[in-house]
């Protein structure tokens, strides 16, 4: 018996491994893509509304360097974040019966959907927000507004991922829900704490006036009531799936 448990210990580590090799594979290919897209994803993006009127200077050798490694980066991250869940499932489908791996695999599908779609939110809609209120601040100061490339990709880049992460919440919640260590009721019991942390959280990463806010904060609160009915539709589902099992014990 200790040998074989030994043996199942391998078997898991070296699937941990393979999974691993795939997911790393996946990212360098990932980012030689990235690398080969960046200066058109570049200029795609300076072409937009938002980036009229702002003059791509550098005021550092490496500041061009090191945004193009930074929309690689990005690229290559969004390129390998389907395969790398798609990975994670299937090392995690052993340990699965078929019903939990058949309402599993739709996580990856809807957790890269989520992820675009803040990334979406942020970009087109807060970003702009942010911009035009710097703006505004910059001008009644009486400043001269001359920007580079680094400062304006630096404000993209840490607005528009961490809204990403963050649309994730009703995923996540599924996922705990699924494994029992979240609930519909442990979620309604902490909504003054958690529509405390949300606010926190979304005047963080907005700019600093009632409007970008409430523009964020907004969306954040419906995510977590969005988590809860999916975590109460969830319960509902295990609830059933252990009482069919409870009868097909006894019928047995």
């Amino acid at each position: 018996m200790k040998e074989e448990n030994e043996l199942t210990l391998v078997e898991h580590l070296e699937e941990l491994r393979k999974r691993v090799i795939i997911v790393a594979v996946t990212l360098v290919l990932s980012l030689l893509i990235g690398f080969w897209f960046a200066p058109k994803t570049l200029n795609l993006i300076k072409d937009q509304p938002t980036a009229q009127g702002v003059d791509w200077n550098l005021f550092g050798y490496t500041d061009g360097l090191m945004i193009y490694v930074k929309c690689a980066l990005i690229l290559g991250i969004l390129i390998t974040l389907p395969i790398a869940l798609w990975q994670i499932w299937l090392f995690v489908k052993p340990g699965l019966n078929e019903r939990e791996a058949k309402g599993t695999i739709f996580y990856i599908p809807i957790s890269f959907f989520l992820f675009l779609i803040g990334i979406s939110f942020s970009y087109f809609i807060l970003f702009p927000l942010m911009l035009n209120f710097l703006s505004n601040v910059n001008v009644s100061i009486g400043a001269i507004e001359t920007y580079g490339i680094q400062q304006y990709f630096s404000l993209l880049f840490n607005l528009t991922i961490p809204v990403g992460l963050v649309f994730e919440l009703p995923v996540v919640i599924l996922f705990l829900t699924n494994i029992g260590v979240m609930t519909p009721n442990k979620l309604r019991k902490m909504r003054k704490v958690a529509y405390f942390i949300l606010i926190i959280v979304g005047v963080s990463i907005s700019p600093p006036d009632f409007i970008s806010d409430i523009v964020i904060i907004i969306p954040l609160l419906l995510l977590f009531e969005i988590s809860i009915s999916v975590s109460s539709w969830a319960e509902k589902k295990r609830k059933e799936r252990e009482l069919s099992y409870s009868d097909n014990g006894e019928l047995t």
